[in-house]
């Protein structure tokens, strides 16, 4: 009997996976996402704005946060066909994780100069080659790439790379995208949402004002735990409670401590009652009430604090409930373990928060370990002396 079941062991196996049964995920990288964020400039559309990122010592963000999505999909390697770009745009990324790829566009994409209208072919190809899915890391300026060559014909996926990601295109952060994609790709996940396509005039929005335009939408995969939601505005008649936040955090601010205000409508509020320049969409630094420096970037902020004491006063984005990785990546890792989680000064109207139907408040800085490190419950300031103890997560 020994012997009959040994031999049944034998041929049984598993079987191989056939090349035309593979789903097919196109993958594009836009190398210089994000890139603006941590030098202050709000972006980086633009060759003129890239140069200037580059010349403050930028680095680029979008590769290893698109690495960081891929790993949720290791156990896909032999399921799969990655149908990619050459170099940084996507095939470094897949082959440093041991993807097979099939590289499209080689000899046409320069190596570090890749434009949007290499994303914009790249997205045509993926498309006349019949991709189940379109994973993408950028920002907003990509996912209207993305759109104005497919529209809503092939199903995609973002992974949140850029300064302001609008956009409820993408993934939580790359973990949640590379997860969605894989769940996607099994089958397990079958329900799509039309998502969409939102993005602001950056030259604006470096002037301190938000012209926020929807381009259209795309299909992608939908499971609510994974997928930000699309950016709301504030809520009317809020004004009033935004004073009296203000009023607070002045009242109980410090000698001895330097304040590092983050960007936004919430945090306004407080340097217009200091009778302080602020910058709405940028980094500010005050010390005992008076101005230390304006719109400052992530090197700035580290020269100025140094071995000081320093608090962090920010809020979250409407509807989509992030702290920290949208819009103020100036407040980088590097900052946050400066400050430390405890001198965190988190301001909101309820309604604000209400815009989040109750779920945590999000971080996403880039850094997995301070990611972790920073979760768990902190004070939100709601009004003159009203605070509520609200979780934040991943």
């Amino acid at each position: 009997m020994g012997d009959d079941m040994a031999g049944v062991c034998e041929e049984a196996s598993f079987p191989e996976v056939n090349e035309a049964m593979k789903k097919k995920l196109g993958l594009i990288v836009n190398p210089v996402a994000g890139m603006g964020g941590k030098v202050g400039l709000k972006g980086s559309d633009g060759s003129e704005i890239l140069k200037k990122a580059l010349e403050l010592g930028a680095t680029p963000q979008s590769p290893q946060r698109a690495i960081q999505a891929l790993r949720q999909m290791e156990r896909l390697k032999d399921q799969i066909e990655i149908i990619t770009c050459p170099g940084d745009m996507g095939e470094s990324e897949a082959k440093e994780l041991g993807f097979a790829v099939n590289v499209i566009g080689a000899g046409t994409i320069n190596q570090g100069k890749s434009t949007a209208e290499d994303t914009i072919k790249a997205a045509e190809q993926m498309k006349a080659l019949n991709a189940d899915l379109i994973l993408f890391a950028g920002g907003d300026g990509t996912a209207r790439d993305i759109f104005s060559a497919i529209g809503d014909q092939v199903t995609v996926l973002g992974i949140p790379a850029g300064v302001k990601i609008h956009s409820a295109v993408y993934g939580k952060n790359p973990t949640s995208s590379g997860e969605l994609a894989a769940l996607f790709l099994e089958d397990k996940i079958k329900e799509l949402q039309e998502a969409e396509v939102m993005d602001i005039d950056e030259d604006a929005f470096r002037s301190g004002r938000v012209m926020a335009k929807l381009y259209g939408y795309l299909r992608v995969p939908y499971e609510k735990k994974y997928v930000q939601n699309l950016k709301s505005g504030g809520v009317a008649g809020e004004q009033a409670t935004l004073e009296m936040i203000a009023n607070y955090v002045i009242d109980t601010m410090e000698d001895d401590f330097y304040y590092i205000i983050g960007p936004g409508t919430t945090t306004r509020p407080i340097m217009e009652k200091l009778g302080l320049n602020n910058t709405l969409l940028g980094v500010d630094v005050i010390y005992r009430k008076k101005i230390v420096a304006n719109d400052v970037n992530e090197q700035e902020i580290l020269r100025l604090i140094g071995n000081q004491k320093a608090k962090l006063i920010i809020t979250t984005i409407g509807g989509q409930g992030y702290i920290l990785g949208r819009g103020n990546q100036q407040i980088s890792p590097e900052v946050l373990k400066m400050i430390g989680k405890e001198n965190i000064i988190i301001v909101s109207t309820r309604d604000k928060l209400n815009l989040n139907f109750g779920s945590p408040l999000l971080v996403d800085t880039g850094d997995e370990t301070v990611n972790q490190w920073l979760c768990g419950y902190y004070r939100v300031i709601v009004g003159y002396g009203d605070v509520i103890m609200h979780r934040v997560s991943t």
